[in-house]
C-alpha cells in the first residue's frame, strides 16, 4: 500500500496532467467537489480507493491512448455519481464531466468523447474504441487483482448493497460476474490481457462457485 503522500501526489499528478493535455483550466474547485464525491459514505468500492488503482494503472499506459488527456478525464468521472439504489448513474456522470468541460471551453467533440468514454463503464458492450477498451480494462483491473485484493472488493461491493437480502445478492451477483467469465476475452487489449486474463478467470471462477 502507498504511504498517504504518495497517493495525493498521484492524484495531483493527474488532475494537472490530464487539464495540461487537454489545453484547458479545471474549473475552481471542481477536483475538491469530485473528491467529495467520491468520498460519499455510501461508496465502499466504488471510493477514492478505486479512482488512484485505476490512475495508478493508466499513468503508464498513457502513451498508448489516442486521447490521454480525455482518458485521463473519464477516469476521474466515471464513477462521480454513484448511488447504489439509483439507475443512470453512468450518464450522471458523463453529464458532470461534460458540463465541467464546457465550462472550461472544451469544444463538442472532446465532450462527447469524455461522454462515451464514461458510458463504456456500463460494461453493457465490447468497446470498439481504442481508448475505450484502454479505459475499460483499467475500470476491470480489479477482476485480474491479487487474490486478497479481489477478496477485499468482493466484501466492499456486498457492502455497498448490503440493503439487498443475502439470498438475492448472491444470486445477481453471480449473474454478473459469471457475465464476465463468459465472454471470450474479459480484456480488450493485448497488454491487460497478457497482465490479467489468467487470474481474472481464476478469481472469478472461485467467486462464481461460493456464491
Amino acid at each position: 500500500m502507498s504511504p498517504p503522500h504518495a497517493e495525493d501526489a498521484l492524484l495531483a499528478r493527474s488532475w494537472q496532467r490530464a487539464w495540461a493535455t487537454l489545453g484547458l483550466q479545471a474549473p475552481d474547485g471542481l477536483m475538491q467537489r469530485l473528491q467529495t464525491a467520491w468520498a460519499e459514505p455510501q461508496r465502499h468500492y466504488h471510493t477514492t480507493q478505486h479512482l488512484r488503482e485505476c490512475l495508478a494503472l493508466l499513468e503508464p499506459e498513457l502513451h498508448s491512448a489516442q486521447h490521454p488527456g480525455e482518458v485521463e478525464l473519464a477516469l476521474w468521472f466515471h464513477d462521480a455519481v454513484y448511488d447504489p439504489k439509483g439507475q443512470g448513474n453512468e450518464a450522471r456522470s458523463a453529464d458532470w464531466a461534460c458540463q465541467a468541460l464546457a465550462q472550461a471551453g472544451a469544444d463538442e467533440a472532446v465532450q462527447q468523447h469524455v461522454r462515451a468514454l464514461i458510458m463504456a463503464t456500463c460494461h453493457d458492450a465490447e468497446p470498439t474504441d481504442p481508448d475505450a477498451r484502454l479505459l475499460v480494462d483499467i475500470d476491470l483491473a480489479i477482476l485480474g487483482a491479487e487474490p486478497a485484493r479481489f477478496a477485499e472488493y468482493d466484501a466492499q461491493v456486498r457492502a455497498e448493497y448490503r440493503w439487498v437480502p443475502g439470498w438475492l445478492y448472491r444470486r445477481k451477483r453471480k449473474q454478473v460476474l459469471a457475465g464476465f467469465l463468459a465472454r471470450r476475452a474479459i480484456y480488450g487489449t493485448e497488454r491487460f490481457r497478457e497482465r490479467l486474463e489468467v487470474r481474472a478467470r481464476e478469481n472469478l471462477r472461485r467467486a462464481v462457485s461460493g456464491a
